[in-house]
């Protein structure tokens, strides 16, 4: 092991109380996902515990460069398969410093919507399913076609085993696992219809917990 390997490797607890705060949000598309990391001084339970923070929002599409300022709010923590420890992930949404939702911020209403006593009492629950291709290294093409071809027809790739129809089963794994770590409430995975092509499931959750942990998941993956 190198020592960079060591270092990425390492955990701090044994030497320190402060933790790494990963606070990551939606950006200007709308599918896009940034992060940016923290110290907080000790490890935390719950998002009321860790402070706001901010960002230049003209560099991810979100704020005119005159007036450049979101304000980040916890909404969510996970544990961090990444850096161990009690180091964690914090979904956020995002705020004017007036405190007003910014137009890209869907969970603010969203939240609203769930916290109503008449949708509580309903105990929504979710079921998401979330398809993603792999491609290969070195060539914007799915893993498992040959380079500029095609593979052969639909039929033996769905939840298939075996060099020649499952593809990435390593990242499928490694992804699940990172999400059992992180407490993501992920229900399962399998191989879709096209060659270097899967699936992973969240849910069932309830009300906004569902969006919030889709889209650690989706961190995690990228």
């Amino acid at each position: 092991v190198n020592r960079l390997d060591k270092l990425l490797n390492s955990d701090l607890t044994p030497y320190t109380d402060n933790i790494i705060a990963e606070y990551i949000w939606i950006g200007g598309s709308g599918i896009d996902i940034r992060s940016k990391s923290r110290t907080i001084s000790k490890p935390v339970q719950h998002p009321s515990e860790l402070p706001k923070w901010n960002y230049d929002g003209s560099s991810t599409g979100q704020a005119p460069g005159e007036d450049s300022e979101v304000i980040l709010y916890p909404q969510a923590i996970f544990k961090d398969p990444f850096r161990v420890g009690n180091n964690i992930l914090v979904i956020c949404d995002t705020y004017t410093p007036a405190g007003d939702p910014i137009p890209t911020n869907k969970r603010h209403r969203a939240a609203q919507i769930f916290s109503d006593p008449k949708v509580v009492s309903e105990i929504p629950w979710y079921g998401i399913e979330q398809e993603y291709t792999l491609l290969q290294n070195n060539v914007k093409w799915p893993l498992g076609w040959p380079v500029g071809g095609f593979p052969g027809p639909q039929g033996p790739y769905y939840c298939g085993i075996g060099a020649e129809k499952s593809f990435g089963r390593d990242i499928s794994d490694a992804h699940y696992k990172a999400c059992l770590y992180a407490g993501i409430n992920i229900s399962g995975t399998n191989g879709e219809v096209m060659p270097g092509q899967w699936e992973f499931q969240v849910g069932p959750s309830v009300g906004i917990e569902a969006g919030d942990h889709v889209w650690c998941a989706r961190y995690l993956l990228e």
